[in-house]
């Protein structure tokens, strides 16, 4: 799927195992090392881990073709095994890096947790709320929700969940964490 949709950029939201229990297999190789998925040889070129991220560099060729892609791969450690972060810091900090990641790109983002549709949401929806912000739009959480369900199913799985990310939002807001950009605060102005 990364090849196919020629994806630049993978964001993980669990790690491998938790309370005991497999949570999502390890689909890349260590570091300085290489594996094989059929016509496609990936190899991990760059780690660098704390005690919340791991960021990771990889590179992917087609041996069919021998084209050569790099794919950037940032990992949040920090979600505790059950429920949700106490406090929204740690995980604006990771989702500020994903952003700046993105910033400039066009090509699809993968972004996955365990089944794909709890903590994904939160972080889509955190995304989703910072760039309405800079765009100097109203930011309606459940409205949002209901527009990300409507493309999958059950995003943002629990009402922790929900309450989280509303209180992330709220932090956005009063901690100025992101503000709207100058193009869109000048319309105002002149609008007024």
């Amino acid at each position: 799927m990364v090849w196919e949709q020629q994806c630049t950029l993978v964001v993980m939201l669990t790690t491998l195992v938790e309370r005991g229990r497999i949570k999502c297999h390890k689909y890349w190789p260590d570091l300085y090392e290489t594996d094989t998925y059929g016509h496609l040889q990936v190899s991990c070129v760059r780690q660098k881990e704390t005690p919340s991220f791991a960021f990771r560099e990889f590179t992917l060729i087609n041996t069919q073709n021998r084209e050569e892609r790099h794919i950037t791969h940032m990992q949040y450690l920090a979600w505790p095994d059950h429920g949700v972060p106490e406090e929204a810091s740690e995980f604006l900090g990771f989702v500020q890096r994903v952003r700046k990641s993105r910033d400039g790109m066009v090509e699809p983002t993968v972004v996955h947790c365990s089944a794909g549709i709890g903590r994904t949401g939160v972080l889509i929806l955190m995304e989703t709320a910072m760039c309405l912000i800079e765009a100097n739009e109203p930011v309606y959480p459940l409205d949002l929700t209901r527009d990300m369900r409507d493309q999958r199913a059950m995003l943002i799985q629990t009402s922790s969940q929900y309450k989280f990310v509303c209180e992330a939002i709220l932090k956005v807001y009063n901690d100025g964490v992101v503000k709207p950009l100058p193009e869109y605060q000048r319309c105002l102005t002149t609008t007024v």
